[in-house]
């Protein structure tokens, strides 16, 4: 196909970026490999298939960083957010979705959309040099023979770290005279949350549990592999020290045993993870705990003494380029201005950054094509913030993945200073007083 944008996977990044360039009036060829070749992460051959959480975190844009750039993707015509929200599930102030419902209207919304050619092949190398341009969303499990390929291309080692999937237990096999259900702090409708109440002897010899119960092993190739501080296994955060885990996903604050009145000395959450409310994911407790193991330590917790797993938990390989090094501001290599990156494969880390650099690449690309300046969002904005660390705000020489973060936006003006909540809310106006700013002007210049 002349004239096209070539996206390369059909993952959240693939997906936006095919959607934004459609949208944009480009036609577009949209590559994924399943199920023509298979992962082992993914279960299904839908686009936009969500292999880990069913969360998309905190959906409060005034508070949040992420929750602002759910609402910046809304305002910039997402298709993953327009998904997400027709297919939302009760999870307090958090976004949280049914995974098989999401990634089915996905699927559709692309496979349908006249401008788009979805192809189910794998591109087992560099694309033709007369595809351009090209976007690389191949996501953090990238086909080996393209991932070798784009490390000879660049000279560069690849970086990568292990990312690990938490177990979903079927509803009806929790015992509920034991647990109850609560949102912290009873946000959201108060009772999003079904909670595990251990008390100190209970939690003592879970966490001794963990850090006894037998490992996956990895490969010779993995065992220098680091992992993503966002996403640890719960047995290495048990390893730092007995209370890490009621400091972090057990922390019992903000919750009240309805059987005691009091709050427990630790508390394990489970989210609603499907529409019919039968599945439930286990926050927090990615794992890599053989499944033998998993079964035996899980069923020791209040409540899950009976438990059935849909799914256990597990761990796999992501991959990620040094964006800061191989990347411009417009998300193009470096050393092929006809490629472009977007995803996680760039760096960044969740669902939602990832569509998010799937946008911005698929706009840049189709004003490429049409002849127009690219002109990135303004580093006020949280698009314009991520895209600003992963290419050249983040050190290349201790680059690891990023969420998304206040962290990384500029300074307030001296007239807009604000302390505490107030300074989140304040730069996430003006985030937004900017981004309705830089769309209105991209869609003039479209025009």
């Amino acid at each position: 196909m002349e004239h096209a944008v070539h996206v390369i996977g059909g993952g959240l990044a693939g997906s936006e970026a095919a959607w934004a360039a459609a949208s944009a009036g480009c036609r577009v060829v949209l590559h994924e490999m399943r199920p023509v070749r298979k992962t082992d992460a993914h279960q299904t051959d839908g686009l936009a298939e969500l292999v880990c959480s069913n969360s998309l975190r905190s959906d409060d844009w005034e508070n949040n960083a992420v929750g602002l750039l759910h609402e910046e993707m809304r305002r910039a015509g997402s298709l993953v957010m327009r998904a997400a929200d027709a297919h939302r599930l009760p999870a307090g102030g958090a976004l949280a979705v049914d995974r098989h419902g999401f990634s089915g209207d996905i699927t559709r919304a692309i496979a349908s959309h006249p401008l788009i050619d979805l192809r189910r092949e794998e591109i087992a190398g560099l694309p033709p040099e007369d595809w351009r341009p090209v976007i690389l969303a191949t996501g953090p499990l990238t086909s080996p023979a393209l991932a070798e390929a784009i490390r000879a291309l660049t000279g560069e080692e690849s970086l990568s770290f292990f990312d690990a999937i938490a177990p979903i237990v079927y509803r009806e096999s929790i015992d509920m005279d034991v647990c109850w259900l609560q949102s912290r702090y009873d946000k959201g409708d108060g009772a999003d949350y079904i909670n595990c109440p251990l008390d100190e002897p209970q939690y003592r010899a879970f966490v001794d549990a963990l850090l006894s119960g037998e490992k996956t092993e990895f490969k010779q190739w993995e065992t220098s592999t680091p992992y993503f501080e966002g996403c640890l296994p719960i047995e290495v955060m048990a390893a730092r020290g007995i209370d890490t885990l009621r400091f972090g996903p057990m922390k019992p604050v903000g919750l009240c045993d309805p059987r005691s009145g009091k709050r427990p000395h630790a508390v394990v959450q489970l989210r609603q993870d499907n529409a019919l409310g039968t599945l439930w994911n286990m926050v927090g407790f990615q794992t890599k705990l053989k499944h033998g193991e998993q079964t035996q330590i899980f069923r020791m917790i209040p409540g899950l003494e009976n438990a059935s797993f849909a799914r256990l938990g597990g761990l796999h390989r992501n991959t990620f380029i040094n964006s800061p090094k191989l990347l411009d501001p417009a998300l193009r290599l470096k050393a092929r201005p006809a490629l472009r990156f977007a995803g996680q494969i760039t760096g960044v880390e969740g669902y939602v950054e990832s569509a998010a650099i799937g946008l911005l690449a698929g706009r840049f690309a189709a004003a490429e094509l049409r002849g127009q300046t690219v002109v990135p969002p303004p580093p006020t904005t949280a698009f314009g913030a991520l895209l600003n660390h992963i290419t050249g705000g983040a050190d290349a020489k201790t680059f690891q993945p990023m969420n998304v973060n206040f962290g990384l936006f500029p300074d307030l003006a001296p007239q807009e200073k604000a302390k505490g909540r107030d300074r989140k809310k304040a730069m996430a106006h003006r985030a937004l007083r900017d981004l309705d700013h830089w769309l209105g002007t991209a869609r003039l210049a479209a025009e």
